[in-house]
């Protein structure tokens, strides 16, 4: 870092992306990115003329694209936010949310932005061990003095909390917010979007990047309160009025118009995803229950290093994650039928003979 650098930043710990080589083609299995393209809809909202738009501002307001998601959320747009990515709302939440010097709680084995995200704005980390299957025992967030953050489903695990369990965090935290983050949970879980009348401390916050197959257009939202969404408002117009631009806005609002579209693309992802795991079993693996578009993965037969590495030297990349707890398992996206042969090919290879 330069000397120019400011002294309360020297100890950040930035988050790690998943790698994108270029080197050669790879089956990409380490992201959680959607194998299938967008709808043709979206696809068609990235007219020339559409284009030609791009010489103007968009509108900072998103007016037509919040309206777009509260109708298929069943919302008005004052319970909408959008920004560039979740990971944006996210950065928000964390300096909206919290007290000066506060605490934010989430579990120890989650997303690795949230401890980045604390540590960016001074916040004290409390990390809540997850239980030995990795479940999250919604007990342990009870009365929390500090906002709550949980992943639902939960990455890297795929485990998920019932809609249950939910509410009773949010009735045993009534005076600080509750963010779940629903980056998965098109694929086999409940929203908790319902209970965001119920509850003006729960903020839900979406992707376009999964389940709508729009990682590159780096497009998010929150649903909450109308109080919430305000507080997110206020430091986007202090910040950035224009965070997102036109063609985006324009492909989220027909990506939200192609309901039936991505809902056929996520029970196809779910239905590989439950083949691909009972092949792994059929060869020994330990899989954790997902309802997430990705698995995870360990094997007795051969190290969670030793997996990666070999599936990468293979043309497979998928995640690897080197904490003590779980430095045997990998994250695995869930492909096509087709690539994920391919990774199980490999996997095929790599086993006879392997020891750990």
């Amino acid at each position: 870092m330069s000397r120019f650098f400011s002294e309360k930043f020297n100890s950040l710990d930035p988050y790690v992306p998943g790698e994108q080589p270029r080197d050669m083609k790879y089956v990409k299995l380490n992201t959680n990115e959607s194998p299938y393209p967008p709808s043709p809809e979206v696809l068609a909202s990235m007219s020339p003329e559409n284009a030609g738009k791009l010489r103007l501002y968009p509108d900072p307001e998103s007016a037509a694209l919040k309206d777009a998601i509260g109708k298929a959320e069943g919302l008005g747009r004052e319970n909408v936010y959008v920004a560039n990515g979740s990971d944006d709302i996210l950065n928000f939440a964390f300096m909206a949310f919290s007290k000066p010097g506060g605490k934010v709680y989430f579990p120890d084995l989650t997303y690795g932005f949230y401890p980045v995200f604390a540590a960016l704005h001074g916040l004290e980390a409390v990390e809540i061990p997850v239980k030995e299957d990795f479940s999250i025992d919604p007990a342990d967030y009870f009365g929390a003095d500090g906002m709550v953050v949980i992943a639902n489903p939960n990455a890297p695990t795929g485990r998920i909390l019932q809609l249950d369990d939910i509410r009773k965090i949010l009735e045993n935290n009534r005076d600080n917010v509750v963010l779940i983050d629903e980056a998965y949970v098109d694929f086999g879980a409940e929203s908790a979007v319902c209970l965001t009348g119920e509850y003006d401390n729960l903020l839900v916050c979406r992707t376009y990047s999964k389940s709508r197959s729009m990682a590159g257009a780096r497009l998010g939202y929150a649903l909450g309160d109308k109080a919430l969404i305000a507080d997110l408002e206020t430091l986007k117009f202090s910040t950035n009025p224009y965070n997102i631009n036109i063609l985006t806005q324009l492909a989220g609002i027909a990506a939200m118009e192609s309901e039936e579209y991505y809902r056929d693309r996520c029970l196809a992802i779910q239905a590989t995803r439950e083949k691909t795991a009972a092949e792994l079993i059929k060869r020994g693996f330990t899989v954790i229950p997902s309802m997430a578009n990705f698995i995870f993965v360990k094997s007795d037969r051969i190290s969670g290093e030793d997996l990666y590495r070999g599936l990468r030297e293979r043309g497979v990349l998928i995640r690897h994650f080197d904490k003590e707890r779980i430095k045997d398992y990998n994250r695995v996206t869930i492909g096509t039928d087709e690539e994920m042969d391919i990774f199980l090919c490999c996997v095929d290879e790599m086993l006879k003979g392997a020891s750990k």
